[in-house]
Parts: C-alpha cells; sequence; structure tokens
C-alpha cells in the first residue's frame, strides 16, 4: 500500500524543490533547503503552581499539535521567580515528517488566517542560521480548540526549523510553501 502525502508535502516536491534549484543555482538537490522539524513551546508562568490548569493547557497544546506535548521543567531555581529546580514551567511537541506538513497546513490555511486583523508574520524573526520563530497569541484560532470549553486563552510559540544555510533561503523556502509574510515597505 502506498503512502499517501499531504498536499504541502506534494507542493514542496513538485514545485517548491524546484523554484529554489532555479533561484540560488544548487547543483546537487541534497543542497535545497526543507523543513526539517517545527516545534510548538509553551511557557506557563503563573499557572505552574495549578495542576489542573496545566494540564489543561498540555492537553489543549496536544490537540493543536496532533501528537502528545512532553512536560518541561526547571534547569535551575530562581528565587525572584518563586521558581524550583525540576518543577514544570511548560510543555513542548516536536513534529517532524508527515505531521509536520499536515500541522503545517491548517497553521497556514485555516489558524492564520483567523486571527485578528492578520497582515501577514514579520519577516525579523529569523536566526540567522535559516530558522524562523514566531508567537501565537490566542489558541482559540485553531479548530481543535472548542471555544465554549476553554479556561483561558493562552499563546504558544512555534519555531521552523530548516536546513537553510541562511535567512534569505528560508526566506524564500518558507514563501514559496505558502508562508503568508507581511509585504516590505518602500
Amino acid at each position: 500500500m502506498e503512502k499517501q502525502i499531504n498536499r504541502r508535502h506534494a507542493h514542496y516536491n513538485d514545485v517548491v524543490k524546484p523554484a529554489l534549484q532555479q533561484k540560488f543555482g544548487y547543483a546537487n538537490v541534497m543542497q535545497i533547503p526543507r523543513l526539517d522539524k517545527i516545534v510548538l513551546s509553551l511557557r506557563l508562568g503563573k499557572e505552574k503552581d495549578n495542576s489542573k490548569s496545566f494540564n489543561i493547557a498540555v492537553d489543549e497544546l496536544s490537540a493543536i499539535a496532533g501528537q502528545k506535548a512532553i512536560v518541561t521543567y526547571a534547569k535551575k531555581s530562581v528565587a525572584n521567580f518563586k521558581l524550583r529546580q525540576g518543577q514544570k514551567i511548560g510543555a513542548k511537541v516536536t513534529l517532524r515528517g508527515e505531521r509536520m506538513y499536515e500541522f503545517f497546513d491548517r497553521l497556514v490555511s485555516v489558524a492564520l488566517p483567523r486571527v485578528r486583523d492578520f497582515q501577514g508574520l514579520e519577516t525579523t524573526s529569523f536566526d540567522g542560521k535559516g530558522n524562523y520563530s514566531f508567537g501565537i497569541k490566542e489558541q482559540i484560532i485553531f479548530p481543535e480548540i472548542i471555544y465554549d470549553k476553554i479556561e483561558k486563552v493562552r499563546g504558544f510559540d512555534i519555531m521552523f526549523i530548516t536546513t537553510a544555510k541562511t535567512n534569505e533561503e528560508a526566506l524564500a523556502l518558507l514563501t514559496e510553501m505558502g508562508v503568508p509574510f507581511k509585504k516590505a515597505r518602500r
């Protein structure tokens, strides 16, 4: 039985790869940048002490990602933040393969257009090594979250980890894949 690939993965193979190869003149197809993984991370500041609220937030992140979130723990104690070493402070999910492309498709096609007054993502959030990070202010933009059942509106961070060597290559890759970036002002 043949594996079904996501439409964004097929778009990458059929359209994005040839476009990037032509634009940057790669000699080898293995040089063409690709999306390696997507990491969703959630930090829970004041809610770290409330275990019910913490568990609800982790479950919501798991529902959004379509994969179980792992809990992250504090590495050091910080007295000013009332934080002890080994205390639960957040959660994260790392998506790879078809799950990554499926989440990417839902993010670009469904969730981002539901953001209020959305003008596009900033192009200034690249890290210099071809990775892109941005924050979501409300988890309710995802259709997996039932609005009536949410306890509190929370935000989380999304990181696109690519194999691109420069920000320019990563921007071209993500733009070709359909990430809506703001148009440059003149």
